[in-house]
């Protein structure tokens, strides 16, 4: 039996797009870095930090915030996540400025920023956390102000709690939080930053030479992983979410081998349909499916019959197990694999495994 169609990403559905109308958007962590650092500039140069300063974002708009003096060279800008649930949110983002005696700026990670430790993120190891894109924004944030060579020690109060609800472990960020963003601003709700997150671990795993991924949709899915491969190294563990296709995608072009997928039922049943963006208000699990599977492995009528009877392929898991007969989740996981093969265009052997909705075993795989 193969996949029922071609594998693919389907679209941000109009539910989704209406519900996020009309929420606040938000400043980057890079942005108010950057706004922190040009304030503090002004008190180094001027003699008095300003209550407030204007800072451009990478699209050239500008755009005025507010300032909390600490010093003539001090200054702190309070993070607004807008509506979105960011766990930096309320962040001082705090930049002490120093003139420097070096040929170039130099931007330092005080208490509560992250340092690099590990290759793989585009950053110097050794280098503070800040990306590409807001070091760019500092940088000409300060140039506005002055000419001459500055030191920026960034600090945030409290950040290495902070990091501690971010994946900056895993990448070998250590010491706090990252100074991030690719437009400056944080739109409530954006899977850009899940995404990027996404990138970023399959970056650093592949630059450490590993050849082997494990995706899991959640926690429980990635504690069963992890039992199943103990010897695997932490960073090859990847929550994906539902964005399975983003990581695979990622993992073919980035030299890797084999792209282990854990998960439950449903996610591995909207694979198996070739679905690679498992968000169920984008994709719904498809019964016919299930029922094909049970017919095809011979199932008995009660499991036939438990494919239509829900939206969710949970109950048609639970009858399987009920009944003590699981080829037709057997055939999910061969399906699903074949899927995500066909989706990376053979580059990347895929293994998939299905556990229990509590996290604890293996039920089957392929």
């Amino acid at each position: 039996m193969e996949s029922p169609k071609p594998p693919y990403e389907p679209e941000l559905s109009p539910e989704i797009t209406q519900v996020t109308k009309g929420l606040r958007k938000g400043w980057t962590t890079g942005t108010c870095a950057a706004a922190a650092a040009k304030a503090a500039a002004i008190g180094l140069t001027e003699g008095k930090v300003p209550n407030e300063v204007e800072v451009a974002l990478p699209n050239g708009k500008y755009v005025k915030f507010e300032v909390e003096p600490q010093a003539n060279n001090k200054a702190v800008v309070v993070k607004d996540a807008g509506d979105d649930p960011d766990c930096t949110d309320g962040a001082r983002m705090t930049a002490e400025v120093k003139y420097s005696d070096t040929s170039d700026t130099i931007l330092t990670a005080g208490p509560g920023i992250g340092t690099v430790t590990l290759d793989g993120l585009g950053i110097e190891i050794g280098q503070p956390a800040i990306t590409q894109v807001p070091r760019n924004m500092i940088l000409s944030s300060l140039q506005e102000v002055t000419s001459k060579k500055l030191e920026v020690i960034f600090s945030v109060p409290g950040g290495e709690q902070m990091a501690e609800k971010t994946t900056n472990a895993r990448l070998g960020i250590v010491g706090g939080i990252s100074i991030l963003g690719t437009t400056g601003i944080v739109r409530p709700f954006s899977t850009a930053s899940y995404r990027a997150s996404i990138v970023q671990q399959i970056q650093v795993a592949a630059a450490q030479g590993q050849h082997n991924i494990v995706l899991s949709t959640g926690a429980r899915s990635e504690s069963v992983a992890m039992k199943i491969f103990p010897d695997l190294a932490q960073i090859c563990f990847i929550e994906v979410g539902d964005f399975t296709g983003v990581a695979l995608r990622k993992a073919s072009g980035t030299g890797f081998e084999k792209a282990i997928f854990v998960g439950m039922a449903g996610k591995i049943t909207k694979l198996a349909a070739g679905i690679m963006m498992t968000h169920y208000k984008r994709s719904k699990v498809d019964g016919n499916l299930m029922a094909d599977v049970a017919r095809v492995t011979n199932a008995p009528k009660s499991i036939i019959k438990a494919a239509t009877q829900t939206d969710t392929a949970r109950y048609f898991y639970e009858v399987c197990l009920e009944n003590d007969f699981i080829a037709p989740l057997q055939q999910l996981c061969v399906l699903a694999k074949q899927s995500c093969e066909t989706f990376t265009s053979q580059k990347l052997i895929v293994e998939v495994f299905m556990v229990d909705f509590e996290g604890e075993k293996v039920i089957t795989s392929a």
